[in-house]
């Protein structure tokens, strides 16, 4: 098989903190012998379970690039029994741009896996990850919130899984992350996903989606915080005991959760995130940009639930997703 050609500036399986990149040669118009440096921490501490933290998937979330990076500052190798594997920002060009795909391949990384080590830049990250770091891990934490284009209540997600014993796993390490609210879903389309990739592996995953609108809060990246520090506990890694709150369980079988505009036009929410709605509602209305004394058109709730994730900018296109109901558990 054709070598990757990232190499890390630092040793991934050596006692110690390090701090560094993996590196990923692109050559360009200002740089001939360029690279692409994508920010590397690795700590470890004799021999244990290894956990991979990863945010920025996608370049405009922003809650898992700042718990990722205190915790390069605050995490010591005396604090753990094992390894972690911190890239804040997994898709660096993306990242960097603030686009939630590459502006150098228009490359989603979470439907570029497995990658190829000879395609685009993201398809390089993404073989690296698929056939170096991920074979390392036990437990990976990927932090996902909604970007420019959408909004979520802060939830930890697991998925529905067609291997019983993984996804209980899953849902364990879901339940210990304890955010606000705990969501099980059926992903509707995982091809590429880089979820897939880590649960085809049989390791442990959890995701999140924990705000959005292109920023991050103080609340927000309090639940990042609370949530990554809870999963290396449970994972055996960190020492110390689990904060442990409240949480809601919800539940996302099928495609009838979401609902989807048809139409462009000037987006209205008639529920806030979190609230209850009932099969019927109306949930959102898209008005006319173009003339007046034209009524909206009513977009309706198809189960009954919570509001859990809501279009964000004030505009919206035929085909954006206009609201997410989540069921709820017990």
């Amino acid at each position: 098989m054709t070598p990757n050609p990232i190499s890390p500036t630092i040793p991934l399986d050596s006692d110690g903190i390090h701090h560094g990149f993996l590196r990923l040669p692109y050559s360009r118009d200002d740089s001939a012998w360029g690279s692409i440096m994508i920010p590397l921490t690795v700590i470890k501490n004799g021999d244990g379970p290894t956990a991979l933290l990863t945010g920025a998937n996608h370049g405009d979330e922003y809650e898992g690039p700042v718990a990722l990076q205190e915790l390069t500052v605050k995490l010591k190798p005396e604090d753990i029994t094992g390894r972690v594997i911190i890239v804040p920002a997994f898709n660096y060009p993306a990242f960097r741009a603030g686009l939630r795909t590459s502006p150098i391949d228009k490359g989603n990384m979470n439907r570029a896996f497995p990658g190829r080590p000879d395609g685009t830049p993201t398809e390089k990250i993404a073989d690296y990850f698929q056939r170096v770091l991920l074979p390392m891990a036990d437990i990976a934490v990927d932090f996902h919130s909604g970007g420019k284009t959408l909004d979520f209540v802060p939830f930890a997600a697991a998925h529905i899984l067609e291997n019983k014993a993984n996804e209980a796993a899953c849902f364990a390490a879901m339940a210990a992350f304890n955010a606000p609210y705990s969501v099980q879903l059926l992903e509707i389309d995982n091809v590429g996903m880089y979820d897939t990739a880590v649960e085809d592996m049989g390791k442990v995953l959890v995701s999140t989606e924990l705000g959005g609108g292109g920023s991050a809060t103080a609340k927000s990246i309090a639940v990042a915080k609370k949530g990554l520090r809870n999963v290396l506990i449970h994972a055996g890694i960190l020492k110390g005991e689990m904060q442990i709150d409240p949480t809601v369980r919800l539940d996302m079988p099928d495609g009838n959760c979401f609902v989807f505009s048809e139409n462009d036009g000037l987006y209205e929410p008639m529920v806030d995130l979190g609230e209850q709605v009932s099969q019927g509602d109306v949930v959102a209305r898209v008005w006319p940009v173009d003339r007046t004394g034209i009524a909206p058109i009513e977009y309706r709730a198809k189960v009954t639930g919570l509001l859990i994730s809501r279009h964000f900018p004030g505009l919206i296109k035929a085909g954006d997703c206009a609201a997410v109901i989540g069921l709820k558990v017990g």
